[in-house]
């Protein structure tokens, strides 16, 4: 007689989500440029007794370190700068702000200043991180006792985060010396790129193909964002890098015909693979490909996988530029509608309620006089700012992360503070957090215990007493305020975020199809242009899907409150994927046949009705479907 099994148990998705931690080998090279951005920076500063102006750069440069994450040198200057740019104009309006207003107008200032960050933080993840550091930056300049004017503050500021991101961009990676160094984090998603074509063709007609394709799809994002970053010129200016830009554009049909074998479903042969990773190993190694193996063209799909692996043999060899990275500016109705939308509006409501209402309260207290003698009034504010971030993680996980981190990294600064010598063991205490970074980001909690032990070092050592019990009981009062905030009713439907991303996946999704359809009936005329207008199309679309994906995730997990307002979400996004698979495969087939089977379309309308029924349930608001002919 076979035992009963034992039940399983599973955790609620908002405690599971607390919990999990990324994981992954040590960035080092972000470690060694943390240990030498805020530390060094207070040092400099007090050795030339400009303490005030070296605390307001090493905040600077540790909010930068904050978003310092992997990935190439040109993408980094737009994720570091724009948000270092953005929080020094927000220091100088909060600097003037505190100086001429009182408690009322400067709580209004700052309540407005916050529905605009968070109304922009809907655009994205830079956008996103602008509107972080704008509102900290404006409650420190609001409410930090320092002697130096608005503009002096806000040089120091951008100083700090200038001198981060020039470690960033200057020093070479360790380990990284392969032909031009100033592009190996290019080098390495291109290659990335490869690999990840390879793993999909691997899981073909396996269980695992799903996750293998938005892998690709994740590799591929990534290896756009690398590339196109900012630059002084309209295009690229060195061999190198216009080899990497053919490389990359040469990875699009590959990408495209192992996605359509993937939607096949159909066993490929071992050594469809091999092609791929050798691709991906003369990327890294800068080097020509090689022999690439014999081609197998019994299917539509495996004759444009060959032919995409003849064409990229020969880009590598030849090395020819290809300036077309198949990325398109979003244009100014885009930039609109993600702002006053209905995510830009559920946004900017909560960050602006959120850090309204606690710098009200902190005002309240500080007039007072609550803190004694600490005058940093600003801590609540700033605190509230990082916790009424959708894009942070959910609600009820950043809340409990950052009570339990900023606890502990109080205990651990109280500890520190009794025996480190001052101000030289506070400066050291700071570098040692400033390298800690990197890889505490990986757990909010841990983050944010590391942070308040830097942020405690920096405030004592710019002359305040220690203040380790009043920055737990601000952190415990601005987690209320966020919860309370975070579950009040508002103006319109709830989930607005979720609803925007999957309207955005949707459009995308029925512009991809439109173009293949419009291929099919001969409108959109075949040619090199067609089909660069097709892969933008698709890129865009799985892009699109892929962001819709994760803050579906965060919504799960929210607490069953606000995670019911977003149920049936992932099944709408679900049959969105399948639609883009499905228009990758019509893609590939039409390129072959010039013509779409029955088979293809039936499986087309199948779908859109079946997106339909679901649009329809969750009451998704997006455009009609194009028109597919009926099969036969």
């Amino acid at each position: 007689m076979s035992r009963p099994a034992r039940p399983v148990l599973s955790l609620p998705p908002w405690l599971a989500h607390t919990l999990r931690t990324q994981r992954g080998p040590v960035p080092w090279s972000a470690v060694t440029r943390g240990a030498l951005a805020a530390g060094p920076l207070l040092l400099v500063a007090v050795l030339a007794d400009r303490t005030s102006l070296g605390v307001v750069a090493a905040i600077a440069a540790m909010l930068a370190g904050v978003n310092d994450r992997p990935g190439s040198r040109r993408a980094s200057v737009r994720r570091l700068g724009v948000p270092a740019m953005a929080g020094a104009a927000g220091l100088f309006v909060g600097t003037y702000a505190g100086e001429h207003l009182g408690a009322v107008p400067l709580t209004l200032v700052l309540t407005c200043l916050g529905l605009v960050a968070g109304g922009i933080s809907a655009v994205g993840a830079v956008a996103s991180g602008a509107g972080t550091q704008i509102l900290v930056a404006a409650a420190i300049g609001a409410g930090m006792p320092l002697p130096e004017s608005g503009w002096m503050r806000a040089v120091a500021y951008l100083g700090g985060a200038a001198w981060l991101v020039a470690l960033r961009l200057v020093p070479p990676t360790p380990g990284a010396l392969v032909g031009d160094f100033r592009f190996d984090g290019e080098r390495d998603a291109v290659a990335g790129v490869y690999d990840a074509v390879a793993e999909l063709l691997d899981a073909v007609a396996t269980p695992h193909a799903n996750a293998r394709r938005v892998a690709l799809t994740a590799a591929l994002d990534h290896a756009q964002d690398a590339l196109t970053g900012p630059r002084l010129r309209r295009f690229a200016s060195s061999s190198a890098e216009r080899r990497l830009h053919a490389q990359y554009a040469a990875a699009l049909p590959l990408g495209e015909a192992a996605t359509a074998l993937a939607w096949a479903g159909e066993a490929v042969p071992g050594r469809a693979s091999e092609g791929p990773r050798r691709l991906a190993a003369a990327v890294r190694g800068n080097t020509h490909t090689g022999p690439l193996p014999a081609p197998s063209r019994s299917a539509p799909a495996l004759r444009a996988l060959d032919d995409a692996l003849l064409h990229a043999a020969e880009a590598f060899d030849r090395g020819r530029e290809n300036r077309d990275l198949h990325t398109r500016r979003r244009s100014v109705k885009d930039l609109v509608r993600a702002v006053f939308g209905a995510g830009g509006r559920e946004y900017g409501l909560r960050v602006g309620l959120c850090f309204g209402a606690s710098a009200g309260i902190a005002q309240a207290l500080h007039h007072a006089q609550w803190y004694g003698q600490h005058e940093h009034w600003y801590w609540l504010p700033a605190t509230a700012v990082f916790l009424v971030k959708p894009d942070l993680g959910p609600l009820v996980s950043r809340v409990l992360c950052r009570a339990a981190g900023t606890v502990l990294g109080a205990l651990l600064f109280a500890g520190f503070a009794a025996v480190l010598p001052r101000p030289e063991g506070l400066i050291a205490l700071v570098a040692l957090s400033g390298a800690l970074i990197p890889v505490a980001t990986r757990h909010f909690a841990a983050q944010t215990a590391v942070v308040t032990v830097l942020v405690l070092a920096l405030v004592m050592v710019g002359g305040e007493p220690q203040a380790s019990v009043s920055r737990i009981g601000e952190t415990l009062l601005a987690c209320a305020i966020v919860l309370v905030v975070g579950h009040l009713p508002m103006p319109g439907q709830r989930g607005g975020g979720v609803r925007a991303r999957l309207g955005a996946a949707g459009r995308a999704a029925y512009g991809y199809l439109d173009h293949v359809l419009r291929e099919s009936d001969g409108v959109a005329h075949g040619g090199a242009d067609a089909r660069a207008l097709r892969w933008t199309l698709r890129r865009e679309a799985y892009r699109a899907l892929a962001e819709a994906r994760t803050a579906i995730a965060l919504a799960a997990a929210e607490l069953p409150a606000l995670a019911r307002h977003t149920e049936g979400a992932d099944d709408v996004v679900a049959t969105l994927e399948r639609l883009v698979d499905t228009t990758t495969a019509c893609a590939v087939h039409l390129d072959d046949s010039g013509r779409l089977t029955p088979w293809h379309l039936a499986e087309l309308n199948e779908l859109l009705d079946e997106l339909a029924e679901e649009r329809d349930r969750v009451g998704l608001r997006i455009p009609e479907a194009p028109e597919v002919p009926l099969a036969g």
